[in-house]
């Protein structure tokens, strides 16, 4: 069942200056058509109130809401698709377990992680980090443009449909060669909720990937 996905992906971050449901809002009135909730510090109680209260944000400004990891919260809220970091998880159980209407995004470092995420159903992935980020720290090597050209070129001579997205320290001058290299999309974090405006932030790249 193929998806849409949408070629720019907020993700929330805790951060001091603002809460979760208000990066949302901010994001969501500047335009977003995809949100991705990315909470790795609140109990089932504290994620079900953002969640609900980013929900009846994204269903007014009609945006796809993504939960990351969480997937045992799926049915408990107006979540319409989950993303899942573990680069090991198995995505032919996942699927069984929430179903085909459910979006499901996964997580890779390396060609073989995007292969394997292709072959096991997954309806995008994220790739990187392209860059040094403290938003989802890893051992892994950073890519930069080089290796997602060579990935992108190597996903289609396998002939390999899968929308990528470049993740991991992006900013505003990295969107141009990135989306030349041939990938989908860009998915940040950081480098919009982290800015001193962040609605400004957020439609520069938009209006950059868009």
């Amino acid at each position: 069942m193929k998806k849409f996905i949408e070629k720019f992906h907020f993700i929330t971050h805790d951060i001091h200056q603002h809460s979760h449901i208000e990066q949302v809002q901010i994001a969501c009135s500047a335009g977003a058509k995809w949100i991705q909730y990315r909470c790795l510090t609140k109990n089932d109680d504290e994620l079900l109130e953002d969640i609900n209260a980013i929900a009846e944000i994204c269903d007014d400004w009609g945006a796809t809401l993504i939960v990351t990891d969480h997937i045992h919260l799926n049915g408990k809220a107006d979540i319409q698709g989950f993303h899942v970091e573990d680069f090991d998880a198995d995505f032919v159980k996942l699927r069984e377990q929430l179903g085909e209407a459910v979006t499901i995004g996964g997580s890779a470092t390396t060609l073989e992680g995007l292969i394997r995420l292709a072959k096991e159903g997954a309806d995008y992935a994220g790739f990187g980090p392209f860059y040094t980020t403290l938003t989802k720290p890893n051992n892994a090597p950073l890519l930069g443009i080089e290796g997602y050209k060579k990935a992108m070129e190597m996903l289609k001579s396998l002939n390999i449909d899968l929308p990528i997205l470049a993740v991991g320290g992006v900013t505003i001058s990295d969107i141009d060669p990135l989306m030349n290299t041939g990938i989908f999309g860009i998915a940040a974090s950081a480098a919009i909720n982290q800015a001193d405006d962040m609605r400004a932030a957020y439609l520069s790249f938009y209006d950059s990937i868009m």
